[in-house]
């Protein structure tokens, strides 16, 4: 279901039909001269539009979207966007998704990210943190939609592995605490002083943004422009490596530099990754001074 098309689906298919994709509202990338509540505005009116121009709502199953992308960038869904889903999906009887494999279990300080927009989903998809680590996922949702297959019905090989569940229920029960959680903010906050410190001093990040835990890094070549920079991500992974630290690109245009640390990182540790991605970009800057 992916729109990565490029990175994710290029050279695979044929893929299943009657899936229809809408724009998500990147607050970032909006048109200039729109302001934020404008561009969320009209993000509401193409998704309203959508049930006239291109599905009838009554055929319609599930709406499903992140409230935080992973792989398209570490953007949060604007909140009046996704509390319009939620009212449309009551509206008509659709099944609203959010999709938490990525943004769930603590990254963004709290244990789902959906609650930072006080709705609530009727299918909520999990795996990841969900045990620490074991191959395990998982979908939660309403009794009348869990229930509605026969006994059997939902199943596969590993479903229930005993080991990857006896890990999430302790994985859970840590997670879950809220100085667990607690701890997730602070990090998250402390990642973001030193990404707004090296925005303010490098012109190649464009972006800073991320709930919680979960942040990243938009690269562009001109701010203005706010073109692209997927080879100068590919860089900083490069040189971010040769000093010990795995950094991962994400984003759209794969421009985008990701940060998710586990989530009992310390301080220490997350001031010493932070100096090892600031040498990366003084790398990458005195490439592009050199260049010139």
């Amino acid at each position: 279901m992916t729109s990565k098309y490029s990175l994710f689906k290029k050279g695979f298919g044929p893929f299943p039909s009657e899936i229809v994709r809408l724009p998500f509202p990147n607050p970032y990338r909006r048109p200039a001269g729109l302001s934020e509540a404008d561009f969320v505005d009209y993000a509401i009116q193409q998704l309203e539009n959508a049930f006239v121009a291109q599905i009838d709502p009554e055929v319609v199953a599930a709406i499903v979207i992140e409230p935080i992308q992973g792989e398209g960038g570490f953007i949060p869904t604007p909140p009046r966007f996704l509390q319009r889903i939620r009212e449309l999906c009551t509206q008509h009887g659709i099944v609203m998704v959010a999709d938490e494999i990525q943004c769930g279990f603590g990254r963004t300080g709290k244990l789902f990210a959906c609650e930072h927009y006080d709705i609530v989903p009727d299918l909520l998809t999990t795996a990841k943190s969900l045990a620490a680590g074991m191959p395990l996922a998982a979908v939660t949702g309403r009794a009348e939609i869990m229930d509605a297959p026969h006994p059997g019905g939902l199943g596969g090989t590993y479903s229930g592995n005993p080991l990857a569940c006896a890990a999430a229920i302790e994985a859970i029960d840590m997670i879950r605490q809220p100085e667990f959680l607690a701890r997730a903010t602070a990090i998250g906050e402390r990642l973001r002083q030193h990404l707004e410190e090296f925005q303010s001093h490098h012109p190649l990040i464009g972006d800073v943004r991320g709930v919680g835990a979960m942040m990243a890094m938009e690269l562009v070549r001109d701010r203005q422009a706010k073109t692209p920079a997927p080879d100068e991500v590919a860089r900083i992974t490069q040189e971010t490596l040769k000093r010990g630290l795995i950094t991962i690109r994400a984003g759209l245009y794969s421009n985008c530099v990701r940060f998710l640390p586990p989530l009992n990182i310390t301080d220490a540790q997350i001031d010493e990754g932070m100096a090892i991605v600031a040498e990366a970009l003084h790398v990458i800057s005195a490439e592009q001074t050199a260049a010139r």
